[in-house]
């Protein structure tokens, strides 16, 4: 069988920062841009580490906001061979290490309360009875909660996390409810959330998260919400200094 061909794309639409994709796996999308974006880094923040993260767009993205280490976390041995061939490419590899674990397994090799920022975007959909799941193992695994739910996440995030560490996701609108109460279970206090609109007029589609590990409850900041494109289909403003994030 002939070897699948890899590609070469800029990251976010300018001769920046490279990735390296496959045809045939999950691409990087603009959900993993919202979220580096969305992520603050903090002075006390050490460690930063991205839960499943694909072929490493986050932790990429992020290289531009600061030079603390990060690393990135994947199962798939396939993705993990592209992230860190993009983490070469783009002269990162002091900076980004990319580990092949399975993230509930990781607090047998990771020191807890050792990492000050984790960000994920995780798998959107449950995996019940009708769902449509891809047969391609690499997309199932990225879109479907088969691996791993949302659930599971905040409890390894909670295991690695300093105290008042700091999580960032994104995930669907119409999860959100049962995001929080798991976060309240799991002694994370939101602190930020933002939602993300595809247009003006449209009903939200996503919505990002910031939470804090043994944070006190209150305090929450509603951001403003964020618009993909405008009245003309194009991105809006907002979405393209993202983008642009970096570019000299």
């Amino acid at each position: 069988m002939a070897e699948t061909p890899y590609q070469i794309n800029d990251l976010m639409g300018y001769d920046g920062l490279k990735i390296v994709q496959r045809e045939d796996m999950f691409a990087f999308s603009l959900d993993a841009v919202l979220l580096a974006d969305f992520t603050v880094i903090y002075k006390k923040t050490a460690v930063i580490m991205d839960f499943g993260t694909g072929n490493a767009p986050i932790p990429l993205y992020l290289s531009l906001k600061t030079k603390k280490p990060i690393i990135g976390v994947e199962i798939q041995p396939e993705a993990v061979e592209l992230a860190r061939s993009g983490v070469a490419l783009n002269g990162l590899d002091q900076q980004i290490e990319i580990r092949q674990a399975d993230i509930r397994e990781l607090h047998k090799t990771v020191p807890s309360s050792s990492i000050g920022l984790i960000t994920c975007n995780p798998p959107f959909f449950k995996v019940q009875g009708d769902s449509n799941v891809n047969l391609n193992d690499y997309l199932t695994i990225a879109r479907h909660e088969v691996k791993i739910d949302l659930e599971t996440i905040l409890i390894q995030a909670k295991r690695l996390l300093s105290t008042l560490g700091v999580l960032t996701m994104i995930h669907r609108a119409d999860r959100l409810e049962e995001l929080i109460v798991l976060c309240h279970q799991h002694r994370f206090a939101i602190k930020r959330l933002r939602f993300v609109y595809p247009k003006k007029g449209r009903p939200a589609q996503a919505v990002l998260i910031e939470a804090f590990a043994n944070g006190r409850p209150g305090g929450l900041k509603l951001a403003e919400p964020l618009y993909i494109y405008g009245e003309d289909g194009n991105y809006t403003d907002e979405v393209l200094k993202m983008f642009r994030l970096g570019k000299k």
